[in-house]
């Protein structure tokens, strides 16, 4: 790389580094990451990005419908370059699907059907934390034979932006549970005469029962509640 292609890049990943510190919505966070990847590292023809979501694997901000459908593959197969690159968090690169000795044979012939020729996922990790992957894709072979240490910078500063708006994306997200737990402990607490522990007890016998998580039953209380009080209000009005 000649010193104009760096200065190149080095203004372009500023750029970047800015348009993320920018985004405060984890959505459009990914959407940028995704995006700029595909347009700023060589070769790359589709991208996407997986998350780890509790004990599943998402697929996020993908640049085309093909990725969609080349990740939830792997999801099928329990295994490929995504699921490799976030289980042994290593850059894994595939330069060649139709090359014969693939490592995942029955996913290779299937990417290639679909016009995937190579591929490259990175592992999005702070601090020794496994966020997910960045993942492109290529219509030719051998695509990223010079671009895997753009991929990695890329991937670097996504992994950064990311930590951060998820950091914010689970702080809210408690936040609001936390609030509707309140709110469910309360419409129990005054519909069947319970103390907050008794409140508290009936929505985890019902979380247990029904095999769903406490924050979603105390959403489910909350918002039936909410539906039966409108219902009433318009009967009432109608009748009036």
């Amino acid at each position: 790389m000649d010193d104009e292609s760096r200065q190149d890049l080095a203004q372009r990943m500023s750029i970047l580094a800015l348009r993320l510190q920018d985004e405060d919505n984890r959505a459009d966070t990914l959407r940028v990451i995704s995006h700029t990847a595909a347009d700023l590292v060589p070769g790359t023809t589709w991208a996407g990005i997986s998350l780890i979501e509790g004990r599943r694997v998402t697929v996020e901000a993908p640049t085309h419908s093909l990725v969609i459908e080349i990740e939830h593959l792997q999801k099928d197969l329990g295994d490929g370059p995504t699921l490799s690159a976030i289980q042994q968090q290593r850059i894994i690169g595939v330069p060649d699907f139709t090359k014969p000795d693939q490592p995942w044979p029955t996913f290779a012939d299937r990417a290639v059907e679909l016009g995937v020729r190579a591929m490259l996922s990175l592992p999005l990790a702070v601090h020794r934390e496994i966020l997910g992957s960045l993942n492109l894709y290529a219509a030719e072979s051998d695509a990223f034979t010079y671009s895997e240490t753009i991929a990695e910078l890329v991937a670097r500063h996504a992994a950064i932006a990311l930590a951060g708006v998820t950091h914010a994306h689970h702080l809210t997200a408690a936040l609001i549970n936390r609030d509707v737990l309140g709110q469910a402990k309360g419409i129990l607490m005054q519909r069947d005469g319970l103390t907050a522990p008794q409140a508290f007890e009936q929505l985890v016998r019902l979380s247990q029962n029904s095999n769903i998580k406490v924050a979603d039953v105390a959403h489910q209380l909350v918002t039936d509640t909410e539906n039966h009080a409108s219902d009433d209000h318009r009967r009432g009005s109608a009748t009036g």
